[in-house]
């Protein structure tokens, strides 16, 4: 019979709600004779939040489908679930179970890292040792790294390492199963807390998604059979194009090496909707990573020159940024963009860079600012990923172009969603324009309004800004730290 380094162990679940191919669960059931498993509703993160926040409910069905996973691997075990501060509440949990050690997954946002690192102390007081593992990416920190042993600023460079490095080891699974004897019989634990047991209000959220890892799967089943056109049928919000995984990516409740192994082995087979997928999953390990090395970029500009951008402010700012967030600028497509977030909690990853760059580059709105909201509105939100797509459309992250992109929300319309199938599911009172119109309201003809029954300004805002004179005032406010500019990209 294997040793056992520990005679008790907690494994400490975080952003990895799963029991399957689970390394800090992997590592301590092999580990520990006895392995206790904890999640904590940490007030730190949930006080900030609104009191109807779709994500809450998310995690909360995810952890009854892990409670049942824990429960299948051996019965009698299962979740215990704290509602506190986490720097409170591990080494209190810890000490009452008399564990050896606490196991958990690496989260490398600045906070998590601060709030680890709490814990860790705290446990070192009673020599309880703290282990933690990758589990989130294939690839992070210094994996990856330049010739010089730098890390990438660019993507490009960046995916030709990734793929050169990964092979079969790094995407095999941990095989919990086989040690799952050494989960702990608990005592009847109290039951997963409600919305209102921890202050939240009923919220609506997509079926579609279902519930855990058994909705995961469900989710991810659907897309192996369309993988082989994500390349073709991403970019069109009305067509189902993307996997919808992100938020079980998120919050781990489907295994990053599980997805990755499906895309790799088809990409080597010659798919190239799985070889797009693939490298969308790797510009996960790169915004990751560009986290760990520059955690300044989690709160200003990856490049500090761009910092030097002045940006409007004050009232009519407010308003701007106001009208943007309620799907009222007079683009339909970015208002369509804005309504699905704000209704769903989801964005069509096209729409995220049309409407983040109308944000800043028409509107002049610190980025920032958009980056909070969907930090706020996103059932997706990861610091790392929403950090880079959001400096990506700003122009000052680490992608090191020698200009700034400049989307026109009309183009982008007309090619993205030619016929309007996605805007008029959102914006039904546009419904009655034909294609040519309805990207730009504003140009129809007064009688091809009234034939629509459309009155702009009553049933559909004007725009509120022009397109090429907003153009025109980006290129100047950029030009404190850019010399050269190109056409839309």
């Amino acid at each position: 019979m294997e040793k056992r380094k520990f005679d008790r162990a907690l494994v400490w679940f975080r952003r990895d709600l799963r029991a399957q191919d689970q390394a800090a669960l992997y590592h301590a059931l092999r580990s520990a004779r006895q392995v206790f498993c904890v999640f904590v509703l940490d007030q730190a993160i949930l006080a900030p939040l609104p009191r109807q926040d779709r994500r809450v409910l998310f995690i909360l069905q995810a952890l009854e489908s892990l409670d049942g996973q824990l429960k299948a691997l051996q019965p009698g075990s299962g979740l215990i679930v704290r509602h506190g501060l986490a720097e409170d509440e591990i080494p209190r949990l810890a000490a009452e179970l008399g564990v050896q050690a606490v196991f958990c997954n690496h989260d490398d946002e600045p906070a998590a890292l601060s709030r680890d690192a709490e814990v860790a102390q705290r446990l070192a007081s009673f020599a309880c040792a703290f282990e933690s593992f990758k589990d989130h990416v294939i690839f992070e920190r210094s994996e990856v790294l330049t010739g010089q042993m730098r890390p990438y600023g660019v993507f490009t460079p960046y995916k030709n390492a990734w793929l050169r490095k990964v092979d079969e080891f790094y995407l095999r699974a941990y095989p919990v199963e086989r040690y799952a004897q050494s989960l702990a019989l608990l005592a009847p634990c109290p039951p997963i807390p409600t919305l209102a047991d921890i202050g939240f209000e009923p919220v609506d959220l997509s079926p579609q998604l279902g519930k855990g890892s058994e909705g995961a799967q469900a989710l991810l089943d659907d897309f192996v059979e369309r993988m082989d056109r994500y390349d073709s049928a991403r970019d069109f919000p009305a067509v189902k194009g993307p996997s919808y995984l992100s938020v079980h990516l998120r919050f781990g409740t489907i295994s990053i090496r599980r997805l990755a192994r499906e895309a790799w082995q088809r990409a080597q087979g010659g798919d190239r909707g799985a070889e797009v997928w693939l490298s969308e999953l790797i510009w996960r390990d790169f915004y990751h990573q560009v986290m760990h090395h520059h955690p300044h970029a989690m709160r200003q500009a990856f490049r500090p020159e761009y910092d030097a951008i002045q940006w409007e402010s004050g009232p009519a700012a407010d308003a701007l940024f106001a009208a943007w967030c309620e799907g009222r600028t007079g683009y339909p497509l970015v208002d369509a963009a804005m309504l699905q977030l704000n209704q769903s909690g989801y964005m069509h990853n096209r729409l995220r860079m049309v409407a983040a760059c109308f944000l800043i580059k028409d509107l002049g709105i610190d980025w920032r600012r958009g980056e909070a909201y969907f930090a706020e509105k996103l059932l997706d939100f990861d610091l790392a990923a929403n950090n880079g797509g959001w400096q990506w459309a700003s122009s000052s992250g680490c992608d090191a172009q020698p200009y700034f992109r400049i989307f026109n929300p009309v183009t982008q319309s007309e090619k993205f969603d030619a016929e309007g199938r996605f805007i008029k599911r959102y914006l039904p009172q546009l419904s009655k324009l034909p294609p040519k119109l309805i990207h730009a309201p504003w140009l129809a003809k007064p009688l091809e309004l009234q034939a629509c029954g459309l009155v702009l300004g009553r049933d559909y805002p004007s725009p509120i800004v022009r397109h090429d004179e907003a153009r025109a005032l980006t290129l100047a406010r950029y030009a404190v730290v850019k010399s050269r500019a190109l056409p839309e990209s």
